[in-house]
């Protein structure tokens, strides 16, 4: 069982979306971002003192811990700071010092982007006490969202980038009050509307978000922007893809947008200030749209594109498309290996053979499977057995020594786990961590835990993207904000076809024109009928959030009952445990 070692921090598990594509630099969604803010006794890190603490971790939109807290400055509080604040030195009496706080905000921050409105006050008084109190600072990027709004809204938009003026420009649910955690809560709605906007730039990893900021003072559009604005005139104001194409008819860039006219006319403003992407203006002479019905239909058709035109301009174009899935190998004694076509057994997808080959080790510890590369042949196997038979690691099958028939059940096992039969080789993992952590073998139990977190995140990937691909026929509604519908028809994992019913519209006579003259599609070989894997991820992405609402599904759209869903959490918490241990000494518990 995983115990937070931070008994002041609450835990919120969430599941974010892997990346699908090999990228450049750290795609946002996989960013932590630390929110913290501080209400001090006055301005100066060096004279004054932290009174309270508030600080808000989020992943890929959703929170995954938090912590606030009142400190016990050692001084009085001035009585102008408890007309501001409302803290009052009675609040302060029974609080925590700093040096029992500090510990469990230097934790959120190591691995994080440490965020702040006006960041330099925050960080000035963090650094301060970690001088004081002798501990090393983990040394996070830095994100100020008030140079992140100056970078980001046009200054006749928002004149004041004040966290209440920013807050109320946005319509944030949380109100700043000057109290620590409630302002960390505010400034994260805050950063997630900006975000939302640099979407829109194209600013897809953090280094471009902090290079961004770094370079928030205004300029002018260069020469070639100015000239090539005229691209942007017949691009019609519709949600869908853009491509800019070369001289010769290359396609350059390919992205998406809600707003075509609008997306493809900042490319030719100030704003933007992408060497990468003014490098591509310089060859563009001309812009290609595909109109959409709605943002599913145009994140779908973008991934053909890239797959199809490789487009020198996107970061993710090197290898589009490209999956990798752990497999058993077809021969008498087969064993696992991470293959780039999904056959019969297989698990995944995995966006790098990195990550399939981790998934690959953890089964092996779980499973009897045999770890050589050799070919046994099927009778009279005569190889000399290797070091894993004298450990009693391998029963030796290549020397004979196992037949055939006893080695099968290890297959089967691995069979019935990508199935969802059977999670026993989780199950024996987990006996591992139960029986290390119980004997007070700390290391030796975290790495099984994080062998066990990586199996199982393997496993229910693998069976929920198997499962929607699955399918014969789905068909789905979102609420487009509009009092409307975005209705999108799947098939086998694949986007047969997409349409609206606006406002007023009598929905179901849509979804019954959308069903008849929707893509008919033929079922492959593998888990996912041969859809691509990247579509799968997206229409399951779509499905499963922003109020989707299934109006027909045959057959029924159901998971494994032993796959991975039921040890989802277990590997969240895990990998969370495993983020916030990363530097315990050896004798320090495990999270677990």
């Amino acid at each position: 069982m995983l115990s937070d070692p931070t008994a002041t921090v609450q835990g919120v598990t969430s599941c974010s979306p892997q990346l699908t594509f090999d990228e450049l630099g750290t795609p946002l969604r996989d960013v932590t971002f630390c929110v913290v803010d501080l209400e001090t006794t006055g301005g100066s890190h060096r004279t004054d003192a932290i009174t309270e603490v508030g600080a808000v971790a989020v992943r890929g939109g959703s929170r995954i811990s938090e912590l606030g807290t009142l400190v016990d400055p050692g001084v009085r509080v001035p009585a102008d700071i408890t007309r501001l604040t409302g803290i009052t030195n009675a609040m302060l009496h029974d609080a925590p010092p700093l040096g029992a706080v500090l510990p469990s905000v230097l934790d959120m921050l190591r691995g994080s982007v440490l965020v702040a409105h006006n960041a330099p006050f925050d960080t000035g008084f963090l650094k301060a006490a970690c001088e004081r109190l002798e501990r090393p600072w983990p040394g996070p990027p830095v994100l100020c969202t008030a140079r992140l709004a100056r970078a980001v809204l046009p200054h006749t938009e928002c004149p004041s980038v004040k966290l209440g003026t920013l807050a109320r420009h946005f319509g944030c649910a949380t109100t700043p009050d000057h109290r620590a955690l409630t302002d960390a809560r505010a400034t994260v709605e805050v950063l997630h509307h900006l975000l939302e906007r640099i979407g829109n730039l194209g600013v897809q990893s953090l280094e471009e978000l902090l290079q961004l900021v770094r370079d928030r003072a205004p300029h002018r559009p260069t020469t070639t922007q100015r000239r090539r604005r005229h691209l942007a005139n017949d691009v019609p104001s519709e949600p869908g893809v853009y491509l800019f194409r070369g001289g010769d008819g290359q396609v350059l860039y390919v992205g998406t947008s809600g707003d075509l006219h609008r997306r493809v006319r900042s490319y030719f403003t100030a704003g933007e200030k992408r060497r990468r992407v003014r490098d591509m203006l310089v060859r563009a002479e001309k812009v290609d749209t595909v109109v959409c019905a709605h943002a599913l239909e145009a994140s779908v058709r973008e991934l053909a594109l890239i797959a199809a035109h490789r487009p020198p301009y996107n970061r993710r174009s090197r290898n589009p498309g490209r999956a990798y899935w752990v497999a058993p190998t077809a021969e008498a004694f087969p064993r696992l290996s991470v293959v780039a076509t999904p056959r019969a057994g297989a698990l995944g997808p995995f966006g790098s053979q990195r990550a399939a080959t981790d998934v690959l080790d953890a089964a092996l510890d779980a499973l009897p499977l045999r770890r050589c590369t050799i070919r046994i042949p099927a009778r009279n196997p005569s190889a000399t057995p290797c070091a894993l038979h004298e450990l009693g690691r391998c029963a030796a099958p290549c020397a004979g020594l196992q037949p055939a028939e006893d080695y099968a059940p290890a297959v089967h096992a691995w069979g019935d786990l990508v199935a969802g039969r059977d999670d026993g080789p989780l199950r024996v993992l987990s006996a591992e961590v139960d029986d290390r952590s119980a004997g007070g073998r700390y290391e030796a139990a975290a790495r099984a835990r994080d062998r066990l977190a990586t199996l199982a995140a393997g496993v229910d990937r693998g069976g929920t993207l198997a499962a929607l691909a699955g399918i014969d026929e789905l068909v789905g509604a979102r609420p487009d904000g509009r009092g409307g519908w975005e209705l999108a028809v799947v098939r086998h994992g694949r986007l047969a076809a997409a349409g609206n019913a606006p406002r007023g519209v009598r929905p179901m006579p849509v979804v019954e024109a959308l069903r008849t003259g929707a893509q008919t599609v033929l079922p492959g070989d593998g888990p996912l009928r041969g859809a691509p894997s990247e579509e799968v991820r997206v229409l399951h992405r779509w499905l499963t959030t922003g109020g989707t609402r299934l109006v027909y599904c045959d057959p029924p759209w159901a998971e494994p009952a032993w796959g991975g869903g039921a040890w989802r959490e277990w590997a969240d918490r895990a990998r969370e445990a495993s983020h916030r241990t990363g530097d315990r000494s050896p004798d320090e518990p495990a999270g677990i």
